[in-house]
């Protein structure tokens, strides 16, 4: 009996060359012809009595090569309907936000405040408010810079990081109900953090002050540098604040609330009891600007979960001295009175006579109030925003993942196109098996 060697599925060098000839961009033609060579089979008049060893190492690494390929084919469908799915969708996305910011337009160009100039002409304006006049006194400080700078669009606009990443300083970010509030807040933070500057990201923090090679300060960029400008030069130090670099607060929202203030659950007393006088936290008592409200990190967080959560974390504001120090068993993250009690933290009590504090939050407007479907339509076109952003980082993702298995597959293809070409030319043996004729 002769035993012919055979290899499946490289029957003949057409085949080879037919699968070594197709074109690489024509994904389903590859995987159609890896089909044509898994459902060839050996003809019946070739096979005689021999079976083919369903362990021979040529099969086993040829089967391994057309499985390795078929494996990559459905990844690379897979990240291609990925990338089409979210393409829909941002699509979708970009629609809704210009719908939305025709509406927010309109309400913008109807509503912007107006005083009317010694000539008669109307003009858009409003009086400075408290605290930009106290930050401006301070002659010499980084935020008196940066609030004239924001008086002088042109000049600022020189350096775009700048311009973009930079907020403003944390007592214009925030207003509160009261001057005593505003007075209580102002001075547990002190003027150093009130004048904080704040940024989105690090590359801010960076665009306001740049260094020589020997690590001294150069005095001709940043913030120094437009201070020479304006004829102030900057002294001391001055606090600076990377909200990207914040640890946000993780918790739940208050519901339907315009402010998304902080679902943080009340304080309680040994018995279970919730404390008398106790009127709110501090972060929750901040009406964030309406420029501001609906701002997001890359990260997805908003100024109130970010910046005043840092600064006040559980905070809490109670009507009365007596009433704070009667729940200090339950108090964690230090706590206020209306009539002046400062608990910085848990053991750690301020004393004497209120401090003379410039800089304070300003008293919320009222005349400031937004109409609720104005609030929810910009709530809408930011999280929109958001979302486009997060789609399109998703879908780089796919690409550099859907061009990685590409030129993976391309490779895997070569070798499986040699594997062919070198098993279409290997001459087939015959070999005598069986016992030998009888004389």
């Amino acid at each position: 009996v002769n035993f012919h060697f055979h290899c499946v599925g490289f029957h003949n060098r057409e085949r080879t060359e037919r699968f070594r000839n197709e074109p690489t961009s024509d994904l389903y033609s590859v995987l159609m012809k890896l089909e044509e060579f898994d459902n060839f089979k050996v003809p019946k008049d070739e096979m005689q009595d021999v079976e083919l060893s369903h362990e021979d190492p040529i099969n086993l690494h040829s089967k391994k090569l057309q499985d390795d390929l078929q494996t990559m084919g459905m990844k690379i469908q897979l990240h291609e309907d990925n990338i089409r799915f979210l393409r829909t969708l941002k699509d979708k996305l970009v629609d809704s936000i210009i719908d939305l910011q025709v509406i927010l337009g309109k309400y913008h160009a109807s509503n912007s405040p107006k005083i009317e100039n010694k000539d008669g002409s109307d003009t858009q304006s409003e009086d400075k408010p408290s605290y930009q006049k106290a930050i401006l006194q301070q002659e010499n400080s980084a935020a008196s810079i940066l609030c004239h700078l924001k008086t002088n669009p042109k000049m600022l606009a020189s350096d775009p990081t700048m311009s973009e990443d930079v907020l403003g300083v944390v007592a214009e970010l925030g207003h509160v109900e009261d001057d005593t509030l505003s007075s209580l807040l102002s001075e547990y933070l002190g003027t150093e953090t009130m004048s904080a500057i704040v940024c989105k990201t690090y590359n801010g923090v960076k665009s306001l002050e740049k260094y020589d090679t020997d690590g001294g300060i150069n005095k001709t960029s940043g913030l120094h540098g437009f201070g020479t400008s304006l004829g102030k030069t900057l002294e001391g130090r001055f606090n600076v604040i990377s909200l990207e670099t914040l640890r946000p607060y993780s918790g739940e929202f208050v519901a339907d609330d315009p402010q998304r203030r902080l679902d943080i659950p009340k304080p309680r007393l040994p018995n279970g009891d919730c404390p008398a006088g106790f009127l709110g936290y501090a972060v929750n008592m901040i009406n964030i600007d309406r420029t501001h409200l609906f701002f997001l990190t890359a990260s997805g967080y908003g100024l109130r979960e970010t910046l005043f959560y840092s600064l006040f974390f559980c905070l809490q504001i109670y009507k009365t001295r007596t009433e704070m120090l009667q729940a200090v068993p339950c108090i964690t993250d230090g706590a206020l009175s209306l009539d002046g009690g400062i608990i910085k933290r848990s053991g750690l009590f301020c004393l004497g006579n209120r401090g003379d504090m410039k800089a304070t939050f300003s008293k919320t407007s009222t005349n400031s109030s937004l109409p609720d479907h104005y609030m929810e339509s910009e709530r809408q076109m930011k999280e929109m925003k958001w979302k486009k952003e997060k789609m399109l980082e998703d879908m780089r993702r796919e690409r550099a993942l859907l061009d990685s298995l590409k030129l993976n597959f391309e490779k895997k293809k070569a070798e499986f196109v040699q594997f062919l070409a070198e098993a279409a030319a290997r001459p087939q043996t015959p070999v005598a098996m069986g016992r030998p004729a009888d004389r």
